[in-house]
C-alpha cells in the first residue's frame, strides 16, 4: 500500500487516501463511509485502529469496481503523511562514513535524539528559519519509519510487526545551534526542520529496505548518495532499541540516520539559503521537494 493524507485544495479538509492501480488517489474515508467501512479521516488515526489493513484492502476492493471517491494525484495538494506523530525519534551517527566525515566515533550502540512535532512539514511545504538566529541550516536525507502498533520491550525478530511502512524525510539541522549547544535538541527542532513524504510505503511493496539507493539534491546538484545497505543498526535493531527505553506509539516517526555529504562538512561547505531547493529521495519510497525561506 502507498498511503498519504491529501486535499482538493489547500483550505479543504485533509483525509487520508492510498494510490490506486490506475494511478489515481482513493479517499479512503469517503469511499468507507459509502460501504459502511469506518475509516478515519486522518492517517495517524487510521494507524491506530484494529485491523487498518484489512479495512483499507475492503475500501480498495470496493473502489475497483467504481470511480466514485478517485482522484487524479497530480491535482491534489500533498500533505505530511503523518502530521501529528506523537514522538520524532531521530538516529544519530547510523552510517559509518558519515560518522567519519564528522570526525565522530562509530557508536557501539543506536545514539538516539529527538525533533519536537512541530517540526513535521510535508512535500512542497517551505523550511523556515530566521536568518538573525541561525546562519548554518543544512539537509540531512533520511529513510523514516512509521510506528504501526504500540510497541514496549519488543524483540528484534518481531519488530517489523510494529511498522507501518517507511517514508522520506528531510532531518534539517541548523549546525551553529547543534555544535554550539553542545546536545542536538535546539539545532534539529526549529519549526519546519522534519519535511516528511510523500507516502507511507508498506513493506510489503519493497523488495529489500535493507538496500535503497537515498540521496539529496540542492538545487539539482547531488551532493548525497548511497544506500540503506550501509546502515550501522538495521530497522529492526532500531525499533527494538527504541522500545526498550519508551513505548512507541501508532504514527510516530523514526528517522534513521544521514549518509555522508551533508554540507557542513563539504570544503567548502553548502549550506541552505533563502529560495534553495532541496529534494531528498529513497529509490522505490519517493521523492521530497521543499523549498528553503528566511522569515
Amino acid at each position: 500500500m502507498r498511503l498519504g493524507q491529501y486535499s482538493t485544495n489547500e483550505a479543504a479538509q485533509v483525509w487520508c487516501g492510498t494510490r490506486m492501480a490506475d494511478g489515481t488517489t482513493l479517499d479512503l474515508h469517503a469511499a468507507g463511509d459509502a460501504i459502511g467501512v469506518e475509516i478515519p479521516r486522518r492517517l495517524s488515526a487510521l494507524l491506530e485502529t484494529w485491523n487498518w489493513q484489512e479495512r483499507v484492502s475492503l475500501v480498495t476492493e470496493y473502489a475497483n469496481e467504481t470511480d466514485e471517491h478517485r482522484y487524479a494525484t497530480d491535482e491534489l495538494t500533498w500533505h505530511a503523511p503523518v502530521d501529528d506523530p506523537e514522538k520524532v525519534v531521530c538516529v544519530g551517527l547510523n552510517y559509518e562514513d558519515h560518522a567519519e566525515e564528522g570526525d565522530n566515533p562509530i557508536p557501539d550502540e543506536p545514539v538516539l535524539f529527538s525533533k519536537f512535532p512541530t517540526t513535521v512539514r510535508g512535500p512542497s511545504d517551505e523550511i523556515t528559519w530566521d536568518p538573525d538566529y541561525t546562519e548554518q541550516v543544512d539537509y540531512e536525507s533520511e529513510l523514516v519509519v512509521v510506528i504501526g502498533e504500540e510497541a514496549r520491550n519488543v524483540n528484534e525478530e518481531d519488530a517489523r510487526d510494529y511498522v507501518a511502512g517507511v517514508t522520506v524525510g528531510n532531518d534539517v539541522s541548523a549546525r551553529d545551534l547543534q555544535h554550539g549547544d553542545g546536545q542536538w535538541v535546539r539545532g534539529k527542532s526549529l519549526d519546519s526542520f522534519a519535511p516528511t513524504g510523500p507516502e507511507l510505503v508498506t513493506l510489503d511493496e519493497i523488495e529489500d529496505v535493507h538496500d535503497l539507493r537515498i540521496w539529496t539534491e540542492i538545487d539539482g546538484e547531488r551532493l548525497q548518495d548511497s544506500t540503506t545497505a550501509n546502515f550501522i543498526f538495521d530497522i529492526d535493531t532500531l525499533v527494538s532499541f527504541c522500545s526498550q527505553a519508551f513505548t512507541l506509539k501508532p504514527g510516530d516517526l523514526l528517522f534513521t540516520g544521514t549518509p555522508p555529504g551533508v554540507g557542513v562538512y563539504r570544503d567548502p561547505p553548502v549550506l541552505l539559503d533563502d529560495g534553495t531547493t532541496v529534494t531528498v529521495g529513497v529509490d522505490g519510497v519517493g521523492e521530497l521537494t521543499n523549498t528553503c525561506r528566511h522569515e
